[in-house]
């Protein structure tokens, strides 16, 4: 396949707007103090207080609490842009960073949009197109159908030919909504309807396609970096396998258990697809690991992942720095041979959710907030005494992050300082002692567990 031409993006970037909320803007933010850069920061009205706030040099207030009237409406927030007189925009993760729309209207105004073009976003953004371009590129995909599917006796002719159980995935899905797993035949039809009508009410887009799915598979994802000269590079792997109803709880780096060779061929993997798709910035490409070792495309993420900490910290490579860097038209300073990972690291994900109640959000008033320390751990963060946690939002709290020498010491330092974490407030609960269940897990801790594993726990948990 003969790549698109990929093209530089444009004049260097003194000021940014950052168009999200929480630990990725503070993220955000520090990248681009470090870079002596001036930053414009959007809010609701729900997030006037955030500590996220303290470091931007202008603040900027774009709605209220709802997202949909805020943090996901464009027209609000490239008027912030142009009054403040920005040279670029930050997505972040989630909320806008991967609509191809919003990307094409900063352009139109002719503020960079710090991410691919948004003819690659929307390429692959799109699973069923993703795929196909992920085939065309040489990549392993699961049996599934060829495109989208419309018609329900159609799309149960693929998912008998294909064999049980197969997944409904929305086209547009993302944060483990918008997909349903099948296992009986009987129950398709009514499975495929649901989808279909709930990715329109969360996407606005109901198409959907089929795919096999592998129930003991391991999810492992490969971080790339890719400028517009040419070069691509693989950062090395991280294993996701650790979800809740396909939503990840606990990312580690490298993947534990691989062998070099399937490594070193899940990188080339994802530098070839990005190299296809005309990339150009920090993205993801995500595959399944079956029992035999063989894997398989399933997505990419344009994007910066929750998760990118983790690749720092065995590289040693500022992911937030480059993307910055990429966007203002500079080149890669460093090639493949450079990326030397060294070490493990483990990040946790505390959510503000009930495990004993279905992983239920659990918003409210912290009235304590204690983070660990000690060496090689690191918590992005947006919480502190005093915050609320917002209903309207994501109920990510905090990420801690540790890195040793070994996995074993990893597992250890983490489960320290997840031990050392303090938070509590009225009706705030979470997700910490389930994450240290996790930890002390033996499929866990000997690197056998799959993508099960935490469902498993949760059917068996008290």
């Amino acid at each position: 396949m003969t790549a698109p031409e990929r093209t530089p993006a444009g004049a260097p970037i003194s000021s940014v707007l950052i168009a999200n909320r929480g630990e990725i803007a503070l993220r955000i933010a520090r990248a681009c103090s470090e870079l002596d850069i001036r930053t414009v920061m959007v809010h609701s009205t729900a997030d006037r207080d955030s500590p996220a706030l303290r470091l931007a040099d202008q603040l900027v207030q774009i709605g209220p609490a709802a997202a949909k009237r805020s943090y996901l409406y464009p027209p609000a927030i490239l008027e912030a842009a142009l009054s403040a007189g920005v040279d670029a925009v930050h997505p972040g993760y989630g909320f806008l960073s991967e609509d191809a729309d919003f990307a094409e209207m900063c352009e139109a105004e002719g503020l960079t949009f710090i991410g691919p073009p948004p003819s690659v976003i929307a390429a692959l953004g799109d699973k069923a197109q993703a795929r196909k371009l992920a085939a065309g590129a040489g990549l392993p995909v699961l049996p599934g159908s060829p495109g989208t599917l419309s018609h329900g006796q159609v799309a149960k002719e693929v998912a008998d030919e294909i064999g049980y159980p197969v997944i409904i995935k929305a086209v547009a899905g993302g944060g483990g909504r918008g997909m349903a797993v099948v296992r009986d035949p009987r129950d398709f039809a009514r499975a495929f309807a649901e989808t279909r009508v709930s990715a329109q009410a969360v996407f606005g887009d109901g198409r959907v396609y089929v795919e096999k799915y592998v129930d003991t598979a391991r999810h492992v994802e490969v971080q790339v970096l890719a400028d517009g000269h040419g070069s691509v590079v693989s950062l090395g792997e991280r294993d996701c396998s650790v979800q809740r109803r396909r939503q990840k709880l606990i990312e580690e780096s490298p993947a534990p258990g691989l062998s070099p060779e399937l490594t070193t061929r899940l990188g080339a993997a994802a530098v070839a697809c990005a190299r296809a798709a005309g990339y150009r910035g920090a993205g993801t490409f995500e595959f399944l690991v079956d029992a035999e070792g063989g894997f398989f495309f399933i997505e990419a993420n344009c994007r910066i992942q929750v998760e990118h900490p983790v690749t720092e910290m065995v590289t040693g490579i500022d992911l937030v720095r480059e993307q910055l860097l990429i966007a203002a038209g500079r080149p890669l300073s460093f090639g493949q041979e450079d990326v030397v990972p060294r070490g493990v690291s483990i990040e946790c994900r505390v959510n503000t959710e009930d495990p004993a109640r279905g992983f239920l959000p659990t918003p409210g008033l912290i009235d304590e907030f204690v983070p660990p320390g000690g060496p090689f751990t690191r918590v992005d963060t947006h919480g502190a005494n005093g915050v609320l946690v917002s209903a309207d939002y994501d109920s990510l709290l905090a990420k801690v992050i540790v890195w040793a020498p070994d996995r074993d010491q990893a597992i250890a330092r983490m489960s320290r300082a997840l031990r050392e974490f303090r938070i509590s407030g009225r009706g705030i609960c979470t997700t910490i002692g389930f994450l240290q269940d996790v930890l002390d897990d033996p499929l866990f801790r000997d690197a056998k567990h799959n993508t099960s594993l935490a469902d498993v726990m949760i059917s068996v948990r008290p």
